[in-house]
């Protein structure tokens, strides 16, 4: 059974995560929770508060800058996701295999597992993900370089959550 610390724990870890629902079930006890989504309501009022047709001729220029605007954000965006999928030469993706924190040394005086462009082995120990008090030695399970580290010290993960990219060699 779980003690109130451990589910004050797990409420604070879910509350910062992107997890939108969460239920363990153990010895038959049955434990689950669920974030109440305020974003929708306060998006809505100011979807309702329109600009009055007032400056009828002024609209028509300022929408169709707005659109030139969005455009170019978005093949701005475009290519920069592209050339971070591009720029980074990688071929394999070290995931989570649980939710949990995720620290890259293991202990805060202590230099990390890896860094971009150290070579790992599918043994080598790259991370700890911390779950229930519990840390996790993250393994690898790829031979190659680190050309990427996607996530940052103290950062809660989630389960398949990218944490490595690696170039095989």
């Amino acid at each position: 059974m779980l003690k109130v610390q451990e589910i004050h724990e797990i409420i604070k870890l879910i509350d910062e995560s992107n997890i939108d629902e969460f239920c363990y079930e153990a010895g038959g006890t049955k434990f689950s929770m669920k974030k109440n989504k305020g974003e929708v309501v306060a998006a809505q009022p100011a979807q309702v508060q329109q600009p009055a047709p007032v400056q009828q001729p002024a609209a028509p220029q300022q929408q169709a800058q707005t659109e030139g605007n969005e455009q170019a954000k978005t093949t701005t965006e475009s290519k920069e996701t592209s050339a971070q999928q591009g720029g980074s030469d990688y071929d394999q993706e070290i995931t989570s295999p649980m939710v949990g924190t995720f620290y890259n040394s293991p202990s805060p005086d202590q230099d990390a597992y890896v860094k971009v462009g150290d070579q790992v082995k599918e043994d080598s120990v790259v991370c700890i993900v911390e779950a229930m008090k519990l840390f996790n030695e993250i393994e690898a399970e790829v031979s190659g370089e680190i050309v990427e580290i996607l996530v940052k010290d103290g950062e809660l993960v989630e389960y398949g959550q990218p944490l490595f990219r690696v170039k095989s060699k």
